[in-house]
């Protein structure tokens, strides 16, 4: 995976999807709002423990994500 510091996983914490820094407000949430025409400040105002910097790395981790490419693992 690469870096991304701001994107926690913990199964204790909103069924262990990806979250930003540990916060219960997901990387689909934010990215949903984004998607749905929020702009990063209507984002903040819902949410004001999150920073901007929540917000970009929110979007990096989504496009990162629908690049990835999984394979079946194949038993020898």
């Amino acid at each position: 995976m690469k870096n991304f510091d701001r994107i926690t996983f913990n199964p204790a914490v909103m069924g262990g999807k990806p979250c930003l820094r540990g916060l219960r407000v997901t990387v689909g949430t934010v990215v949903g709002l984004i998607a749905s025409g929020y702009t990063f400040a209507d984002v903040l105002d819902l949410y004001p423990y999150l920073e901007a910097d929540d917000i970009t790395e929110a979007l990096r981790y989504a496009a990162w994500r629908s690049e990835e490419v999984e394979l079946p693992l194949v038993a020898a």
